[in-house]
């Protein structure tokens, strides 16, 4: 097979992420796929220079624009990308020699045809490599919000955001949470007793996986140093599915029983319905359903590999009424689209594309989603409405708004959450932040309805 060069892939995928056709978390694991007869250190490496450059770009850009004649922004397309992959080599990675970047740089612009600015790509990178360990970044007491914005690779308007929503202390342990290598949220079955679980974890740590149990729910656990989720022992089988314990929370707080029906109308890839599922035993039904063939597709490979027989899909847009859902559900989850703050360690590319218009949009369609979907509950109903972000207008504003339009209120959530959490729940939807605790950053909140006739 002929040889590659794993610096090319980077490029090519910094290249099209560029053009923001697709997430970054998405594209990274197709090139990888694609590439996956490379040895497993091309492999790390591939990964941590495409996330790393991603994650780190606003630093590397202030630090390319400190040592290049061109700004970032006036660069050519393809010299912009592979001299912000090269900073990122030569800033981040202690176990790459200075000039083998230089040089493979070098090589990488003449390979693409930019023989012309090879000079100017060794020119600045060895500057760089001069002054890596003297620059100058914001000060830290006297321009906190820039020093912040550079050193933690976040726009200055979600700087400023997080800091006026929770305050200079916890904005800056968010922060930080971004930038370390999260594990991978597991949710065990329920179905599997204790012995199960723990030969199942045996298995994955002989395989050289590191296995954490989460303190929240004994079902839960995070795992790290995995060639892919796919490769576990017990996916095949159904015994685990992928799941933030965030997510897992929502239903615990739900408070599921056996016959109720539960209807989840934003579901994929439906680690909440499933989840609803389990907690059923077999009883009731669960409703899961989404926009899109693509979603529900997701959805319905889900249900097959773990083997549940109480869900159906629906491939239904959330904002358009179906009347054969209506005052059906005990229990109603609404995740609804949000602006994904809460996995910006995740999802780096989140903070690049997101803006305080785009988020203004998307309350608009998160109150026509409420709007609609309100009228599936039964009297007396149960809406666990959340999101996987960190911003009031899409969190407590919206369940004020929601209570306010439809004749709703919170509900206490701390007799189903971990001891750690029952303070924080006890007003009937509470804040989780990364960092802070534990989770992704995620809204959860539990509204009952008043009355029989409330909309």
């Amino acid at each position: 097979m002929e040889s590659v060069n794993v610096r090319e892939i980077v490029l090519d995928l910094l290249l099209e992420l560029s053009r923001q056709n697709e997430y970054s978390n998405i594209l990274i694991a197709s090139v990888l796929t694609k590439y996956d007869y490379l040895d497993s250190r091309e492999k790390a490496f591939l990964k941590r220079v495409s996330e790393g450059t991603i994650e780190r770009r606003i630093q590397i850009d202030y630090v390319l624009d400190r040592y290049s004649k061109v700004p970032v922004k006036k660069m050519k397309p393809l010299i912009r990308e592979l001299l912000r992959m090269s900073v990122y080599q030569i800033l981040f990675m202690d176990n790459i020699p200075d000039a083998a970047v230089c040089n493979e740089a070098v090589k990488l612009a003449k390979k693409r045809k930019f023989q012309s600015l090879q000079g100017y790509v060794n020119g600045v990178l060895r500057n760089i490599v001069r002054n890596k360990d003297q620059v100058e970044y914001p000060d830290r007491e006297t321009r906190y919000i820039d020093y912040l914005s550079v050193c933690y690779s976040m726009p200055v308007w979600l700087v400023e955001h997080f800091c006026n929503a929770y305050g200079r202390e916890v904005c800056e342990t968010v922060l930080q949470s971004f930038m370390t290598r999260g594990a991978v949220g597991i949710r065990l079955q329920e179905t599997l007793d204790e012995a199960q679980q723990e030969n199942l974890i045996g298995m994955w740590q002989q395989a050289g996986i590191q296995v954490e149990r989460h303190p929240y729910l004994s079902y839960a656990v995070k795992v790290q140093k995995t060639d892919g989720i796919r490769s576990l022992a017990g996916y095949d089988e159904g015994a685990f599915a992928v799941q933030d314990v965030s997510s897992m929370l929502v239903v615990e707080a739900a408070d599921i029983r056996h016959g109720n029906t539960v209807i989840d109308v934003c579901a994929a890839p439906g680690g909440k319905a499933l989840h609803a599922a389990a907690k059923l035993a077999g009883t009731g039904q669960v409703i899961a359903c989404d926009v899109s063939p693509y979603k529900t597709d997701k959805i319905r490979e889900n249900i097959d590999r773990m083997h549940m027989t109480n869900v159906s899909v629906r491939e239904q847009d959330a904002r358009v009424k179906d009347e054969t859902m209506a005052g059906q559900a005990d229990v109603l989850i609404a995740d609804v689209p949000c602006s994904g703050l809460g996995v910006i360690g995740k999802k780096q590319d989140i903070k690049y594309r997101i803006t305080q218009e785009s988020i203004q949009d998307i309350i608009k369609l998160q109150k026509e989603i409420i709007s609609n979907v309100v009228h599936y509950l039964k009297p007396d109903g149960v809406m666990m409405y959340s999101t996987c972000t960190m911003n009031p207008a899409e969190n407590e504003e919206m369940v004020d708004w929601i209570c306010r339009e439809y004749a709703m209120e919170p509900e206490s959530m701390a007799r189903a959450m971990p001891e750690e959490l029952r303070m924080l729940a006890d007003k009937g939807y509470m804040q989780l932040l990364p960092g802070v605790h534990g989770t992704d950053g995620f809204f959860i909140a539990r509204l009952r309805r008043k009355t029989k006739d409330a909309v």
